[in-house]
């Protein structure tokens, strides 16, 4: 089994920074809810609405402040970031009314979209182009460990059901980031990239990028699956008991902390990238065949089934995000890495923002069908990011940028 940790330099320092965040994060993500409702006083669909707001405002803003990383240095500007979002979390602890929980929130959004931007073209700057996806590999391990660490210690908060609890979750939320930054000092700066001039933002002129990633955010409909869609199918149309939906949970964070960088060795450019793609489609489409099957059985079928849609799952996920962050980088012009890195991640946001609404329609509204609808959007994208990733290469006016441009995939 490949060493789980990244290699001493660089990478591991950007993993210690992402391990220490992400601790904070994971705390928060479990109690979050709760105590907007249940501290704050802010109704559900009031929550519901302010985040929707603000990650759609974050998806926008992140673009800017990713070519600010390339105009002004992706160091300094992650760890301004890393900052900002500590002072976001922060702000929630004074926060007793809609409006500045949705400034809050706004501002919490727009620093994590720019700071992931602002990362990307660290980790651009000082990983050689042949190991960034094995680096990432990396960097999503550590994050899933520092989430499933941090939501253990969010749910000692939960346990404990006070206002003190809640808010030392987010005090250390908040101290995790200033930690982030001080990690991220250990770094080395690098300088501004000349190729950036002028106040345009290229990515958002550049057509074949701009299909890559919406193709990839179809890919992406995968994450509100699993925290949105199977906790409501498990509960509204199987007779599988309510505490699977934490089990598989588990086992998603389980095997990609365990397989993840395995399974990005194999992605080392476009073709291997677009064939990582096609299989993880291949495998969407069996898994939302299996978990449909869930319904039609007895509680041990039902379990069964949903284990085993599980594996698929996330087997699909380790494939699609290795390809997607080859592509996503290799398709990236030199010199503006932050900036386009900030467009790509605009997925995330989207999937995470629209993904429930359409999930709840097609799965609860729709059933079997709507599952094979599911599976089939999906590995109709799988199919088509690789002609298209294609084109993408052939456009671009730096061929060091795309070092396997011309090759069939």
């Amino acid at each position: 089994m490949p060493n789980p940790l990244p290699p001493a330099g660089p990478q591991r320092t950007l993993a210690l920074a992402q391990l220490s965040n992400s601790l904070g994060d994971g705390a928060y993500y479990v109690t979050s809810a709760l105590y907007f409702t249940h501290v704050v006083g802010l109704a559900p669909a009031r929550i519901g609405l302010g985040l929707t707001v603000a990650w759609a405002v974050g998806s926008v803003v992140g673009v800017p402040l990713g070519r600010i990383a390339d105009r002004r240095g992706p160091r300094g500007t992650a760890v301004l970031l890393a900052l900002a979002t500590g002072a976001a979390v922060a702000s929630f602890l004074a926060v007793r009314d809609f409006l500045p929980f949705l400034v809050a929130a706004c501002l919490y959004a727009s620093a994590q979209s720019g700071l992931a931007a602002a990362r990307q073209a660290l980790l651009a700057g000082l990983v050689a182009k042949e190991d960034r996806t094995g680096a990432l590999a990396h960097l999503q391990s550590t994050l899933n460990a520092g989430l499933a660490v941090g939501a253990a210690l969010g749910g000692l908060a939960l346990s404990a059901g006070t206002r003190s609890a809640y808010l030392t979750v987010f005090a250390i939320d908040a101290l995790s980031f200033v930690l982030c930054a001080l990690v991220l000092l250990r770094l080395p700066a690098l300088a501004p990239t000349s190729a950036v001039r002028g106040a345009k933002l290229e990515v958002l002129r550049d057509r074949p990028y701009a299909a890559v990633t919406l193709l990839n955010t179809v890919l992406l409909l995968r994450m509100p699956l699993l925290s949105v869609g199977l906790p409501l199918w498990i509960n509204e149309r199987t007779d599988a008991p309510t505490w699977l939906v934490s089990a598989l949970f588990i086992l998603n964070t389980g095997a990609v902390m365990l397989f993840q960088v395995r399974t990005a060795r194999s992605v080392s450019g476009l073709p291997t990238a677009a064939r990582a793609i096609r299989r993880s489609g291949v495998l969407m489409l069996l898994a939302c065949g299996v978990f449909a099957a869930s319904a039609a059985g007895s509680v041990w079928a039902a379990v069964a089934a949903l284990v085993g849609g599980s594996v698929l799952l996330v087997a699909a996920e380790m494939l699609q995000s290795a390809g997607s962050w080859q592509l996503g980088f290799d398709l990236a012009p030199a010199g503006r890495v932050g900036e386009y890195q900030g467009f790509f991640g605009t997925g995330v946001t989207v999937a995470r923002t629209l993904g429930p609404l359409l999930l709840t329609a097609l799965l609860m509204g729709m059933g079997t069908t709507g599952w094979l609808l599911l599976g089939g959007l999906v590995l109709a994208a799988s199919y088509a990011l690789g002609p298209v990733a294609r084109w993408a290469a052939k456009t671009r006016q730096d061929p060091a940028s795309v070092p396997v441009a011309t090759s069939t995939a």
